[in-house]
């Protein structure tokens, strides 16, 4: 299991640390210095952390019938839009539109934690989260990630757990 890291930035950590720091949950904080030429947010987290991409997980935010939903999928692979609505018990699931994304959950593109946001949504993490002994996902900003376990996460989130990846 992580420990907490003492690496945390100097305003005191982000809303994602904070809750989880609040929850008494195990994690590791990582910060890289994020490159705003690299064209894959999730990828250059995996790189600069030595990190597998199967245990980099990306936030993505889309509307299932209307409803903003919050999808936690490994960077190495993309989220089945029509599994997540599946997940939900909903029909029909679209990416949100970012400026929507970013102003409900209070952070930035490439930045969006599934933890810590300003108004909570309902979450999926896909079902390979479970595979590893922890996983990595934003901390809430670009260029600091969050490592913790699985179950973690999805307790935290309230998260349901079902195949929405895919490789």
């Amino acid at each position: 299991m992580a420990k907490k890291s003492k690496k945390q930035n100097q305003s005191g950590g982000t809303p994602a640390t904070v809750a989880l720091s609040a929850a008494g949950t195990s994690f590791t904080v990582h910060a890289y210095e994020h490159d705003p030429a690299h064209p894959s947010y999730g990828e250059e987290a995996a790189e600069a952390m030595g990190v597998s991409p199967e245990r980099v997980f990306k936030t993505l935010v889309a509307e299932v019938d209307g409803e903003l939903t919050v999808a936690v999928v490994p960077v190495s692979g993309s989220l089945d839009l029509k599994a997540l609505a599946s997940a939900v018990s909903g029909k029909r699931a679209a990416m949100a539109d970012p400026a929507a994304a970013e102003r409900t959950t209070g952070y930035v593109r490439g930045g969006i934690s599934p933890l810590g946001q300003r108004k909570k949504l309902r979450t999926v993490l896909d079902a390979s989260a479970e595979r590893h002994e922890t996983i990595c996902v934003s901390a809430g900003r670009r260029g600091l990630e969050i490592e913790l376990a699985p179950a973690d996460l999805a307790k935290l989130t309230d998260a349901v757990v079902a195949p929405i990846g895919r490789a």
